[in-house]
């Protein structure tokens, strides 16, 4: 039986109980219970319930995202940093190209580029030019016609989409690269994903987990900042 997504944080007196539903919700405990206790209720008549210990929880989870982090080779990510001051020193700019967190996170990036690097970039989240652009268009080629009309000879194009699967990102990849573009693409999952196989670089995350997945693209995508701006100092 699939588990509804459903969770309730219940605070009474110091401890936490995390109660999950199945289907619905139901309290099952009202008095206070153990730090690291999970309830999982069926919903059914007879309240069946399983106890299990969470304890490990947090301590798992964040192993294996710094392990994700850690598996990516340092000589791309500074091949990388070096294409982006190169295109800089041409006059030319980065753009960052996302959906969801990935858009979140095209903003960010794009925004300490050009703060904290003094690297031009930019990205198209406004919501009027989406809109625009996928009604004109459709939602499948907004990122396509986005490129064709903002993207200069020269530019460094980064594509990021969790799954390498999203259509409006593969087309986007297609139009960089008929333009010439130089192309750096961010994915996860499957192995074989299609956006993989599209960039002059291409870094992938070995994880099924959306948030795994879209936090080792950050991070690494801020350290290349970092990596460009202690660069600079020490060029200074």
């Amino acid at each position: 039986m699939p588990v509804m997504a459903s969770v309730a944080l219940l605070f009474s007196g110091a401890p936490i109980c995390y109660v999950v539903k199945i289907r619905r919700l139901q309290l099952i405990r009202s008095q206070p219970i153990d730090s690291g206790e999970i309830w999982i209720s069926s919903g059914s008549n007879n309240n069946e319930t399983l106890q299990m210990n969470l304890t490990g929880y947090f301590p798992q989870y964040f192993r294996e995202l710094s392990e994700h982090i850690g598996k990516v080779d340092s000589n791309d990510l500074i091949r990388i940093g070096e294409m982006i001051v190169k295109a800089d020193a041409r006059g030319k700019k980065i753009i960052l190209v996302g959906n969801g967190g990935s858009a979140a996170m095209a903003s960010h990036v794009a925004v300490d580029l050009v703060k904290a690097a003094r690297i031009r970039a930019i990205n198209f989240n406004e919501a009027d030019l989406i809109t625009c652009l996928a009604n004109d268009f459709g939602y499948e080629y907004w990122v396509e016609k986005a490129l064709e009309f903002y993207a200069d000879d020269g530019d460094l194009v980064i594509l990021i989409s969790s799954s390498g699967q999203s259509k409006n990102i593969l087309n986007g990849a297609t139009k960089a690269l008929s333009l010439g573009l130089k192309l750096v693409t961010f994915s996860g999952f499957a192995k074989d994903n299609p956006l993989r196989a599209l960039g002059d670089s291409n870094f992938w995350v070995d994880s099924q987990s959306y948030n795994h997945v879209e936090m080792a693209h950050h991070v690494w995508l801020v350290a290349i900042i970092d990596f460009i701006i202690e660069s600079k100092l020490k060029m200074a």
